[in-house]
C-alpha cells in the first residue's frame, strides 16, 4: 500500500474517543492524526468510501470546545496487528478553519514528539 499522504501522521498521548453523531455509539477510538486525516481503532471493520458525521471529545477544552463535530470519509480498512481489532483511515471532509486550530493546538499539546 503506498502512502499517499501529504502530512506526516502524529500520534497522541492519548486515544481519543470518537461517536457517531446519528447513532451516539462509540465508533473507536483515534490513533493518530493530520489537520487532513486521521486513523482510527474500532472492533468493528469499516468498509471505505463511506461517509460519516462523528463526534471526537477533546482532552481538555481547546479554543473553548470540548469536543468538535466533523465530516469525514473512509479511505481504507485493515485488521490491526491485534486481531481483535480494525485500524481505518479517514480523510476529513468540509472542515472549518477553527477546527483545523483546533487539531493543530491538539497535536502540539497532546501529540508525541520526534
Amino acid at each position: 500500500m503506498i502512502d499517499k499522504r501529504r502530512l506526516k501522521r502524529r500520534h497522541l498521548i492519548y486515544y481519543l474517543r470518537i461517536f457517531d453523531v446519528k447513532s451516539g455509539d462509540l465508533i473507536g477510538h483515534m490513533v493518530d492524526i493530520t489537520t487532513e486525516g486521521f486513523m482510527l481503532m474500532s472492533e468493528r471493520q469499516i468498509e471505505p468510501s463511506r461517509t460519516f458525521t462523528f463526534r471526537m471529545d477533546l482532552p481538555a477544552y481547546i479554543l473553548g470546545k470540548k469536543s468538535i463535530v466533523f465530516e469525514t470519509t473512509s479511505v481504507w480498512s485493515r485488521e490491526d496487528i491485534n486481531p481483535d481489532f480494525f485500524n481505518t483511515g479517514f480523510r476529513l471532509q468540509n472542515i472549518n478553519e477553527e477546527e483545523v486550530l483546533i487539531i493543530k493546538r491538539m497535536i502540539y499539546e497532546y501529540g508525541f514528539r520526534d
